[in-house]
């Protein structure tokens, strides 16, 4: 009986995926995930990455980098010829995908929650055939999620992730459900203002907020853009690890304990 060397499956996009059963070239265009696919264990499959793709460090290093999340060098992946890419809706542009999508198997995932970052997990886990681990990685993290403390009380928050022009997080992003599962009230999180706002000094003083997060990425927030925000709003100003807010694979792990942490401080 033979046994089949492809498979064919949906990815969170209902794009029906048609790929080897073991791949042995996988690229990553997502930083996040690439750190999922290490941790399942394919640092030998891995080879290709975005140049955002750092954790782990000692590893992603050895691996050649494909351009951005939104900028694609075509040319070197096809002298890569991945059997499998992986990619996000958000991180990614459509015209890239499509494009890569002619010539190659691309698996995109949409994560916009915790129950769908743990569907990825699993996802992905299947499709690389490492579903086992994948399986113990998504339980611990639901685990760890599901005994994580909520403020004292509500606070109502920007979570900013640019400065010129102020932009924060709204819904429905993953950012969000991070912060609504810490009891956080995202002031902008308003229907109709789109994912990722933009908004005048104006719109921030009159949003009455409690306290203000300042991400470290995209935009690099460091001590004297938090000096900067106190001095012109008035409110208590919290710089904050943006990848423990929106890295949605394996660091979920590390990222339970941070926001574990956070909770405390602000109660």
């Amino acid at each position: 009986m033979s046994i089949a060397t492809t498979q064919t499956v949906l990815d969170q996009l209902g794009r029906s995926v048609t790929a080897p059963r073991w791949s042995q070239r996988i690229i990553s265009l997502v930083p996040s995930q690439t750190e999922l696919l290490f941790d399942l264990g394919l640092e030998n499959e891995i080879v290709g990455r975005t140049k955002f793709c750092l954790h782990p460090a000692d590893k992603t290093a050895q691996i050649p980098s494909v351009g951005g999340t939104k900028q694609f060098r075509f040319d070197l992946i096809n002298r890569l010829q991945p059997d499998l890419i992986i990619g996000n809706k958000e991180e990614n542009y459509q015209e890239g995908i499509e494009r890569l999508a002619m010539s190659y198997p691309v698996w995109m995932s949409d994560v916009k929650n915790l129950a769908e970052a743990l569907a990825m997990i699993r996802c992905v886990g299947e499709l690389v055939g490492r579903a086992g681990r994948a399986e113990t990685l998504a339980t611990a993290i639901a685990a760890k999620f599901a005994q994580l403390p909520t403020l004292s009380r509500p606070l109502r928050v920007g979570y900013f992730i640019w400065q010129k022009p102020y932009m924060v997080v709204g819904q429905p992003t993953f950012i969000h459900d991070m912060l609504s599962r810490c009891g956080f009230v995202n002031a902008f999180a308003v229907e109709g203002d789109g994912r990722y706002p933009e908004l005048t000094s104006m719109q921030i003083h009159t949003a009455h907020l409690d306290a203000i997060l300042l991400s470290s990425e995209p935009f690099p927030f460091v001590e004297k853009h938090r000096q900067q925000f106190l001095a012109e709003f008035g409110v208590p100003v919290h710089l904050v690890n943006g990848e423990m807010f929106s890295w949605y694979g394996s660091r979920l792990l590390l990222a339970a304990d941070y926001l574990r942490d956070l909770v405390a401080m602000l109660s």
